[in-house]
């Protein structure tokens, strides 16, 4: 496909229109026999938190990953971390699901490492099964491939749910919604602060 022929958005920024299935990977145009992962469009970080968690648990990784991003983009600075991490889970399946030992491996000792310092529970986060679900998957993987026989994990919710919040103070949900942002929050903050140097920001492919 030229550049010209490429999958725009409507601001003309290059999209990837094709269809995807359940695993994320692109397929030919037109393709209707395999189930296809579908885009969501929640309003709200807490409508994505609760979808992103329902599609984890129907095994479709790839969507609530998509999903989740809206909450670690409004999450504040002190959850940032947990939010990625519980993402990196679900890219860490979607690995497996497309094949790919290795990549598992390496996205669930990441996921384990930015979970690690947060406490057992944390904004209804079950950190401590998740993080022993990382290592052992990680360490079986590492030694047995994909013939590893580990159950994909139900998403890593304590028994009162999870939940988010906008203001790191916060012991319970806030009592409104939080829209889901247009961009990530630390970026809209970095912009507001004086311009860093090129080689000082974040890597822009930090997101799994």
């Amino acid at each position: 496909m030229s550049q010209q022929e490429r999958d725009r958005r409507d601001d003309g920024r290059p999209e990837q229109a094709r269809p995807r299935d359940r695993s994320g990977r692109p397929l030919p145009y037109g393709t209707t026999d395999v189930p296809l992962a579908e885009e969501h469009e929640p309003a709200t970080v807490e409508e994505a938190l609760e979808l992103g968690a329902r599609l984890w648990d129907q095994g479709r990784y790839f969507e609530a990953h998509e999903c989740l991003e809206h909450v670690w983009h409004a999450a504040p600075a002190v959850d940032r971390d947990l939010w990625q991490g519980v993402i990196q889970v679900a890219v860490a399946e979607v690995h497996r699901q497309r094949g790919n030992p290795s990549g598992a491996v390496t996205l669930y000792r990441r996921a384990a490492e930015r979970l690690r310092p947060y406490p057992a529970q944390h904004r209804g986060i079950d950190v401590t099964a998740a993080v022993a679900h990382c290592d052992m998957t990680a360490d079986a993987v590492h030694a047995e491939g994909l013939a590893a026989e580990v159950a994909p994990p139900a998403f890593p919710a304590g028994p009162d749910g999870a939940w988010f919040t906008p203001d790191p103070n916060l012991l319970q949900p806030p009592e409104h919604p939080t829209p889901v942002p247009d961009e990530p929050a630390w970026l809209a903050a970095g912009e507001r602060r004086a311009p860093q140097r090129l080689e000082d920001r974040p890597p822009p492919g930090e997101r799994r």
